[in-house]
């Protein structure tokens, strides 16, 4: 038996599931033939209670006197929907607590994102966990204004770029990224690395900062260079090989860089032991690991701002600082603990 508004026909519900508009006009119909909840509920398949709470929320209060007033299906949906309105927990205020201190202070004075924050804490059982919010919650919060932050202390959450397709045109320095071995793409073996250089004003004889981040651990070495020059990379290169000696070739198994002039030689660094690929031009993306570290290091050395306000020290102290940040990637350890790691099992190997 149909109508315009339910339909008597069985009808399929999941365990669990909220009456409709159509089964409160089925109730409606068969509570006025003289059915039983019982015999209600197994119609609809559902629970006889659910019958039973239906027919009272859908029936008005008698008065005693006159007929007793029938069941509803329009007033059962909007009791329902009244109720169902009031039906949400609580809100928590967060904003009091111990870790909130604590997250504020580790956002404006060590740069960490919320997420880095929510998961190092929760890893490390540093607060209650009924205490800690989840990440999506602190972000509501910081735009509905009640955390004693602003967006300008988290600026990675408005630079959300979409990923572009690469540019063949200009001609590449070496082997492409294309052929990179199957591991380096999977980024599950430790040893490959992705470099670049950050600028920090555009003009010529400018200091830059040479910047390399292994893709597995993500750990992150920058190096203030006098110019951005093949010859500023090449003193970087230098360091690096001094710092790291006879197990540099085991460290940097393979390269993969910016497609610009300053790396026209880099190819040469193949003579050390590790393989260098170049990216396709104006690709940036196809490196992401190198081009996410380099916008944390933003928060360090903003855009427009000279690299000589800072020393070489202070460069290599801001990637210290960002290798002891713990992300989500990462299981909530940090870049620092996971690339000491290998480091042991390479010079463990080199004993035995």
């Amino acid at each position: 038996m149909d109508n315009t508004n339910y339909s008597t026909n069985p009808v399929e519900r999941k365990k669990g599931q909220h009456l409709g508009a159509e089964e409160r006009g089925a109730i409606q119909h068969l509570h006025k033939l003289g059915y039983s909840n019982r015999a209600i509920a197994g119609e609809l398949n559902c629970s006889p209670s659910t019958i039973g709470y239906e027919l009272e929320r859908g029936t008005p209060a008698y008065s005693g006197r006159g007929r007793k007033p029938t069941y509803s299906a329009k007033r059962g949906a909007t009791v329902y929907k009244e109720n169902r309105s009031r039906c949400r927990r609580p809100k928590k205020s967060f904003q009091d607590s111990q870790f909130i201190s604590w997250l504020v202070k580790q956002v404006k004075e060590h740069k960490r994102s919320f997420d880095s924050c929510v998961g190092r804490a929760r890893l490390l059982g540093l607060f209650p966990p009924d205490t800690i919010p989840c990440t999506k919650t602190l972000y509501n919060r910081l735009r509905s204004g009640e955390l004693p932050l602003s967006l300008f202390d988290l600026p990675e959450i408005l630079t959300r770029r979409p990923q572009g397709k690469p540019r063949i045109s200009k001609r590449l320095y070496g082997k492409s990224i294309e052929e990179r071995p199957l591991e380096v793409v999977l980024r599950n073996t430790f040893g490959h690395w992705e470099s670049d250089t950050v600028l920090g004003q555009k003009k010529k004889g400018e200091a830059a900062v040479f910047s390399i981040v292994e893709r597995l651990t993500g750990y992150y070495i920058t190096l203030r260079i006098d110019e951005k020059t093949a010859d500023g990379v090449a003193s970087a290169m230098k360091q690096l090989h001094q710092q790291f000696g006879d197990k540099f070739n085991q460290v940097f198994r393979s390269i993969t860089t910016d497609n610009g002039s300053e790396f026209a030689s880099f190819s040469d660094f193949e003579n050390l032991g590790s393989e260098v690929y170049f990216a396709h031009p104006y690709s940036s993306w196809e490196r992401p690991v190198n081009e996410r570290s380099n916008r944390v290091l933003r928060k360090f050395i903003p855009k427009s701002t000279s690299i000589t306000k800072f020393s070489p020290e202070q460069i290599l102290a801001f990637s210290d600082e960002i290798n002891a940040t713990p992300t989500k990637r990462l299981g909530y350890y940090t870049p620092e603990e996971l690339f000491e790691d290998q480091l042991d099992q390479i010079y463990r190997r080199t004993k035995q």
